[in-house]
């Protein structure tokens, strides 16, 4: 087929038609723009890619995100509640680990929890996101009895909480399979799951992150049971580090493959690693990367929407690992959402990010609509809540007042 008659010539702006795409490229594009699925080596080709090639992916996968989500952009109002920074399990690029005894250690109460989703609620918040470490002191009733307490103080909340780590953890706490487990937080009022803890789905790449404490077959099993039971889940993957263009296509692939016999994913959320303050980075500045270029960046969530497409069709850009003006450039690169507002975060601010710790939501409107698309506030499930004219955003404050 010439370029002249192609697919590729119908969707692409009139600007990249003289790009000089060679055929393998082109034959990849192609078939994401008919919606046909690639393979782990289409990924890897398209993440190979340079110059006028790689801005060819960037735009084919606009193109997608319109087919498949229309031309809007989207937020949730939520709060991050880290209810402890104690863990024991010393992943190598994490730096928001304390010990028991360190003066900085927090462990909170589940009341405590509770007081922080209710200021939330009364901010405007839909949700509440809750993690936190693996404290040697959580028993088999923690879990349980911070879900009882922010239900019964905000009945209407939705409760977006525990990585598939933790739900391992309490498992082994309760001497309970993830299904009765999970079972059983879902009937006190537990959501979805955020889809954290996943890294790089591979054995190798894992065993120089964490030990390969988490295994991957641990991960898919926690998440599968998850869907069983009814509990959807967030997808993820951090990248940058010690990981390559293969593992990344790997993880994507076995994502979806998940998502075709679960249908459980609400989203796919890329984290780039964040290297300042870790001893992954810090005792092997030779060996380990300083987290993602910008390029790999925009590669990712461009592949990942080429990739996943029909399958998990929500492509979150984190303005906390990349801030908000680079986030808000990935709308228009395959991404469709930008995630929560937070109101607190602790995880990558610990390992050195600098992006601070909220974004307003009129903010939030203000950087979807500075990417030509209409804002929409949504809820954890992605159902619609609000959508926002570009001369609403003078309105859309929410008072900062009573927020610890």
């Amino acid at each position: 087929m010439s370029l002249s008659h192609s697919i590729l010539e119908e969707m692409l702006p009139p600007t990249l038609l003289s790009h000089n795409i060679s055929a393998p490229v082109r034959a990849i594009l192609e078939h994401s723009l008919s919606g046909k699925e690639l393979s782990v080596e289409d990924a890897c080709v398209l993440f190979a890619t340079q110059g006028e090639e790689a801005q060819a992916v960037l735009d084919i996968a606009d193109k997608v995100r319109e087919k498949r989500v229309g031309n809007t952009g989207s937020f949730v109002i939520t709060r991050n509640i880290n209810f402890t920074n104690v863990c024991y399990m010393g992943c190598r690029f994490c730096n928001f680990a304390k010990e028991k005894g360190d003066q900085d250690a927090e462990f909170l109460t589940v009341e405590q929890v509770a007081d922080k989703a209710e200021e939330a609620w009364a901010r405007g918040a839909t949700e509440v996101c809750i993690q936190g470490g693996l404290h040697p002191d959580i028993d088999a009733d923690y879990y349980r009895n911070l879900i009882i307490a922010v239900k019964s103080r905000v009945p209407e909340i939705h409760i977006h909480a525990f990585s598939p780590f933790e739900i391992w953890y309490g498992c082994k706490k309760a001497r309970l399979e993830p299904e009765v487990f999970l079972t059983e937080l879902k009937a006190l009022g537990l959501g979805t799951m955020p889809g954290t803890a996943a890294e790089i789905l591979d054995t190798e790449i894992r065993k120089q992150l964490t030990k390969n404490k988490l295994t991957t077959e641990e991960w898919v099993r926690i998440v599968k049971a998850a869907h069983s039971v009814g509990v959807k889940t967030t997808s993820t993957i951090m990248y940058g580090h010690v990981d390559q263009p293969i593992h990344w296509a790997n993880h994507l692939k076995l994502l979806r493959d998940i998502q075709k016999e679960t249908g459980g994913f609400t989203e796919f959320v890329p984290l780039g690693f964040i290297h300042y303050e870790t001893r992954l980075f810090n005792d092997n500045p030779d060996k380990v990367r300083p987290g993602p270029t910008r390029d790999e960046h925009f590669k990712m969530h461009a592949i990942a929407r080429l990739m996943l497409q029909g399958h998990i069709d929500n492509i979150q850009a984190s303005w906390v690992k990349m801030g908000p003006d680079v986030a808000a450039k990935m709308l228009r690169s395959g991404a469709n959402d930008l995630g929560g507002t937070l109101m607190n975060e602790s995880i990558s601010r610990a390992a050195g990010a600098t992006h601070g710790q909220e974004v307003m939501p009129e903010d939030m409107v203000a950087n979807i609509h500075s990417a030509g698309l209409k804002a929409i506030q949504r809820n954890t499930v992605y159902e619609e809540l609000k959508t926002f004219a570009v001369d609403s955003i003078t309105h859309l404050r929410i008072p900062v007042q009573g927020v610890a």
